[in-house]
């Protein structure tokens, strides 16, 4: 077992003691990753992905979450900053590997990286990854995920989302004042590049793939680019982009995934109650409507 799993096992054997009179407790050898019916949905990427649970943002992973109560967990597995070749380093490692990929019964992987990797070569060498490399490693990460998790994984692919120039440039001024260069090391052009080269490689896969580059402006389209609502600073998410990408990532699930889409209830709209239901995906104890008070021991039979 990794290290992680068996800092884990002291913890709980730990306090397995502590509440025994102090008498050991034979921990069980069952490994960590393995434990627990609940099934998972892991998201892997960038800053865009890290920031995705975010609640003052209403963050797109939190409303993934949402739909799937009680049903599975979603893993945020965002890594601010990094490209492509940075996340395939850190699989490399011990504790990276474990981190992403140590889970069991994951259904979905979402892999969303892009708007680094897409960074102007002279202004951002730092994050630059040539398209090339960038669909290769797309390639590889969708690999690692199917070795990892299993036949049972789904694999969905999210391209890059578009840049607003105008934006981006309020926000460098914003930051660095007289330090600001005045220039672009991220533009709308690298970003709809790169976002053709994941659509190509999740084409080649034959994986579903969300396009934000296209759906963002075809959402909103028009000369003075009202798109740019959906961005907080051109590149993230504001709250009314992370709920169109919640939205438009369940709705891809719902025409590609059906087996593992959630009809939510027909009379309130929810998607954690007994009215609902997932083809893939049964929900994790009766639901509370279906417990007699009188004789409760019967729905957990």
């Amino acid at each position: 077992p990794c290290f992680a799993q068996c800092q884990v096992r002291r913890v709980l054997a730990g306090l397995q003691g502590a509440h025994s009179g102090g008498r050991r407790l034979r921990f069980l050898a069952t490994p960590i990753a393995t434990m627990g019916r609940r099934a998972k949905i892991v998201l892997i990427g960038d800053s865009i992905t890290q920031q995705a649970h975010s609640a003052k943002d209403g963050g797109w992973a939190a409303h993934l979450a949402d739909v799937y109560q009680r049903r599975a967990d979603v893993l945020n597995r965002g890594f601010s900053g990094y490209n492509t070749d940075w996340f395939l380093q850190l699989v490399g490692t011990d504790d990276g590997r474990d981190d992403v990929f140590a889970h069991s019964d994951v259904k979905l992987a979402v892999i969303f990286f892009g708007a680094n990797d897409a960074s102007c070569v002279k202004l951002n060498p730092r994050h630059h990854v040539p398209v090339d490399r960038y669909a290769a490693n797309l390639t590889n990460i969708a690999g690692l995920c199917r070795t990892h998790y299993g036949d049972g994984c789904r694999v969905v692919i999210m391209c890059p989302p578009p840049v607003h120039h105008a934006s981006r440039l309020a926000f460098q001024k914003a930051r660095y004042g007289a330090n600001a260069t005045g220039e672009l090391e991220r533009t709308l052009a690298l970003s709809g590049e790169y976002a053709a080269a994941a659509a190509k490689v999740a084409a080649a896969l034959g994986v579903p793939c969300l396009n934000l580059w296209d759906e963002m402006q075809t959402a909103a389209p028009g000369l003075d680019e009202p798109w740019s609502r959906f961005l907080s600073d051109g590149l993230h998410f504001s709250r009314a982009g992370n709920e169109f990408v919640g939205a438009q990532l369940v709705a891809l699930i719902a025409a590609h995934l059906p087996q593992l889409a959630v009809a939510p209830c027909p009379i309130t709209g929810a998607t954690g109650n007994s009215a609902t239901a997932c083809p893939a995906l049964a929900p994790l104890g009766p639901w509370h409507d279906a417990i007699d008070h009188a004789t409760p021991g019967k729905a957990f039979l």
